[in-house]
This record gives structure tokens, sequence and C-alpha cells, in this order.
């Protein structure tokens, strides 16, 4: 089971900086689209600056990174990350697919795994492709999938336990769970500071692959299986 997963994390930010940076027509439909979502003392810039990053139509992909497990010589879990990242959205997403794609010929039944890919992660991608007018693979043809259609890992479901109700952070449920934290140097909500303001893309990758290596130890909790040693992480560059 476990080789045949994909794990990945998304890192995204606004596709502009600035909301004054939209276009007018793309203004009034910023403004139109939080309307009923954000409360009215909240000024437009404000409401972009918290939420753009995170509504496809708003935002953009700037790193993906992916991670599947495999055993080595000594039937130990170990894990092999890959990251890609960059500015032009584009490419980063022609590059995931080509990855997805390589993995679907030596797994037919592959399934993605992460924290909450169900509802953010995957839909982000699927949206981004079609904005981008490149063609969803088979694998990412969800639109007309019943729920129980769609075969994904997802750590949040599996703590929910039915409980749709309950949400849980990954950083939360990784220390409930005593699996040591990504939350280091940075979170979630410095990506967008660290990528316009201070320019460095890499230090996000990095932040990125943290929290895949997180959900990896969560998924190996759940299967009662030790956690994976700093030597069995291995990263791949290019």
């Amino acid at each position: 089971m476990l080789e045949h997963l994909l794990i990945l994390d998304i890192e995204t930010v606004p596709g502009v900086e600035q909301f004054s940076m939209l276009a007018e027509g793309w203004q009034r439909l910023w403004l139109d689209k939080i309307s009923k979502t954000v409360p009215e003392n909240i000024s437009a810039e404000e409401s972009y600056q918290q939420k753009a990053g995170i509504l496809a139509e708003f935002g953009k992909i700037i790193c993906i990174s992916t991670a599947f497990f495999y055993q080595d010589e000594h039937k130990q879990w170990c894990l092999r990350m890959k990251s890609i990242y960059g500015d032009d959205e584009r490419s980063v997403l022609q590059s995931f697919v080509a990855l997805c794609d390589k993995m679907y010929q030596h797994h037919k039944n592959f399934q993605f795994a992460g924290h909450n890919i169900r509802e953010f992660d995957i839909p982000y991608i699927c949206r981004r492709l079609l904005i981008h007018q490149l063609p969803l693979p088979s694998y990412l043809q969800l639109h007309d999938k019943r729920p129980w259609e769609v075969k994904m890992f997802d750590t949040l479901s599996w703590w929910k336990f039915g409980d749709n109700k309950n949400y849980v952070s990954l950083h939360l449920l990784a220390n409930v769970l005593g699996i040591p934290t990504s939350k280091t140097d940075m979170d979630g909500s410095m990506v967008k500071d660290v990528y316009y303001k201070e320019r460095d893309i890499e230090r996000i990758a990095e932040y990125c692959q943290r929290d895949v290596v997180v959900t990896a130890n969560v998924i190996l909790r759940f299967h009662n299986i030790p956690l994976l040693p700093d030597s069995c992480v291995q990263v791949i560059s290019g």
C-alpha cells in the first residue's frame, strides 16, 4: 500500500503582489468573490493579502513537493522527495504532471496522499491546469466522480473518523501524535512575503518539503510503523 502513494504538498501565493496591481475588472471580480465571506470592515487590500493565495481563481502555485515510500535493503521504509518550484506556474504544473505520469506507468492504482489534499491541494492543481489550458490527465479527472470513487490518502480525512465537523492542522496533528513538526523558521502565513519580498523561493521549497516529511510520518503512525529516521529521507534535485 505505502509504495502506491504519491505524497504531495503545494505552496501558493496571490497571483500578483498587491490588490492595486489587479486590472480594474479583476478588482471588481475580487470584491464580488469575497463580498459574502469577509467582514465589511476589512479593506479590499487586506482581504486580498489574506485570501488571494488560497483561491485558485486569484492565486498561483509556486511549489509542489512530492515524495514516495520505498524499502531499502534492510526493509526499512524510506522516503524519496522531489520539489518542483519556480515563478512560471505553467512550467511547474507541466513538470508535476510529467512526474505523475511516470508514477502512473509503474503503479496504475497509485493514490495521491497528503493533508487536506481532497479539499485544497488537488482541486487547486486541477483548476490551475484548466486556467493554463493544460489537459487534465485521467487520474485528475475528478469532477464527475462520486466522493467514494476518488481514492486519496488524506490524513485530515483519516483523523476525522467520520466526524466532518472536525478540522485539525498538520502542525497540531503532528504534535498530538508525537511527530517532529515542520514549523521551524517559517509557517504558511509567511510564504507570500518570503516569495514577494525576500524573493527566496528555495526557502519556500525547503519548508514545503518539511511538510511532506511530516505528512509521511503521520501516515506511518496511522499504520503503526516507526517514523522515518533522517538517514532514510532522500531529496532529489533537478
